[in-house]
């Protein structure tokens, strides 16, 4: 065969080429038995010979590739090219431009000057305020056996551990607070977090996770909110507070047949037959119930009666009425055992002061010894809320919850939509509520009593609510002062919304 015809025919071509590659490769010594190994693996698994010949091939180039450097094609520049890219370079800002907005709200912080009390010593204001800004109820701030008791305990065992519960940072009142709150609650067991945010947004991932239901009042905290979302759970919400369609949700995920393990979390319990209906575990939120709801103070479950074992998880902050810091979580052995592994902020966070955890058994203590203070506080509530819901308000505010007896120490103070519409600007928005309600602020601060919007994260809030003012009723005042601070506050609304509206 002429190599013109070889070259002519394709296939001719091909064909003496691997006769020459094969003559070659014979020509090795000791080829012949990797030939033959080739044809019986070939014969066998003909995948396995590709992925071999690959990995050889693979290999090869990497032998013989040449090394990579990363400084290879650098560019050299000289001093003069150096200097003026140093000249033209503009730093980006630390912090992103504040809008007007954001610096009305922080132009609008009030500043204490000394320790907060009922009547609190604000920058800019020569007499003190009477406080209806923080959640103080009982006025244990102003205990001087409180007080006493933190003080013999910092002196016994200094601030802190700096360490988490875990290793070194559990020590005697640690455990006797927990006692005391399983105690207090009617629990088997509890356990305390450092951090009340963190108490529930570390319970909830702690026992819910992939894969499972979380059954959510849509009207939960925003750090509810964060534990759903690290438990990266399926979540149904129900309307805020609406057990019919609680009842709904939960219907409609049986009818889908899910027998997965799921959850229900409430603000405000009102039927625990759900629970045991549908067979779902359910975590309560006491933050802002415990220690002033109930006959005991012992929160929701004491109020409507109910059994707290009824509950499987009960969390809640000791930084509100108990004037203490960190939360809680309640519940069976089981429950509170499971979290000393598996809460995150448990495990890797540094223990509660002791003086804080001392300062929280003795609220506890003054609690159960003086009941009648709950029922002072429910007297200045009821109080509060009858004047506020004079006829002089109707057209301007309304609030979140109406009922003159309400247990609640605390309330809200919302813009009604019809007083919106009226107002003489082309856009209503978000904004424009918050400074409506940010001058009546300022009109109740110069006029003696200290009261605050409540604040919330915009951007990530799942239901974001109105925009508000919120009132903390609290002992520490008298009847006669709790009666002019409430007038006080009605005569601001109603200056400062008259103004707005003309």
């Amino acid at each position: 065969m002429s190599n013109d015809q070889a070259v002519h025919d394709p296939a001719l071509f091909i064909n003496s080429t691997i006769n020459s590659i094969y003559e070659l490769v014979e020509a090795i010594p000791g080829s012949h038995l990797a030939i033959s190994y080739l044809k019986n693996a070939y014969q066998n698994d003909p995948f396995r010979v590709a992925l071999e010949l690959f990995l050889v091939f693979f290999a090869m180039k990497y032998m013989f590739s040449r090394k990579y450097k990363p400084n290879d094609n650098n560019v050299v520049l000289t001093e003069k090219e150096i200097d003026d890219l140093v000249e033209e370079w503009q730093p980006e800002p630390l912090a992103p431009k504040l809008t007007s907005y954001d610096r009305f709200n922080l132009e609008k912080i009030p500043v204490l000057n000394g320790p907060q009390s009922v009547k609190a010593k604000i920058a800019g204001y020569s007499k003190p305020l009477m406080n209806l800004a923080t959640s103080n109820f009982l006025n244990l701030t102003a205990s001087e056996q409180i007080r006493t008791k933190a003080i013999d305990t910092l002196r016994n065992y200094g601030v802190g551990s700096c360490g988490p519960p875990g290793f070194y940072g559990t020590i005697d009142v640690h455990m006797d607070l927990e006692r005391d709150i399983a105690h207090f609650l009617g629990t088997d067991d509890a356990i305390i977090y450092a951090q009340g945010f963190s108490t529930i947004s570390s319970v909830i991932p702690a026992f819910a996770k992939r894969g499972d239901y979380l059954v959510v009042d849509d009207g939960v905290s925003f750090a509810v909110q964060k534990g759903i979302q690290i438990s990266r759970s399926i979540v149904r919400f129900y309307k805020h507070n609406d057990m019919e369609d609680l009842e709904r949700v939960l219907n409609d995920i049986q009818s889908e047949h899910i027998k997965k393990f799921f959850f229900a979390l409430l603000i405000i319990l009102q039927k625990v037959e759900l629970k045991k209906k549908f067979k779902y575990r359910l975590i309560l939120d006491e933050s802002q119930s415990i220690g002033v709801l109930g006959n005991r103070g012992a929160g929701l479950t004491d109020l409507y009666n109910i059994d707290a074992k009824e509950i499987d998880m009960i969390v809640g902050s000791l930084a509100n009425a108990l004037c203490g810091s960190g939360g809680f979580c309640a519940g069976s052995v089981e429950i509170v055992d499971h979290q000393r592994l598996s809460g995150s902020a448990y495990c890797f966070s540094a223990s509660m002061p002791a003086m804080l955890a001392v300062s929280a058994s003795e609220a506890f203590r003054i609690i159960e010894q003086q009941p009648s203070i709950l029922k002072e506080l429910a007297e200045r509530s009821s109080s509060f809320r009858q004047v506020l819901s004079h006829k002089s308000l109707e057209p301007f505010i309304y609030l979140e919850s109406p009922d003159i007896n309400s247990p609640s120490p605390f309330f809200h103070i919302r813009i009604k939509e019809s007083f919106l519409q009226q107002l003489p600007l082309a856009t209503v928005n978000r904004e424009t509520e918050e400074r409506l309600l940010q001058d009546v602020v300022d009109e109740c601060a110069l006029q003696g009593v200290l009261v605050t919007r409540a604040k919330y994260v915009y951007e990530q809030e799942l239901n974001c609510p109105k925009a508000s003012i919120k009132i903390h009723t609290t002992t520490g005042l008298t009847k006669k002062e709790n009666d002019k601070a409430a007038n006080i506050v009605k005569v601001a609304i109603i200056k400062i919304f008259s103004k707005w509206r003309k």
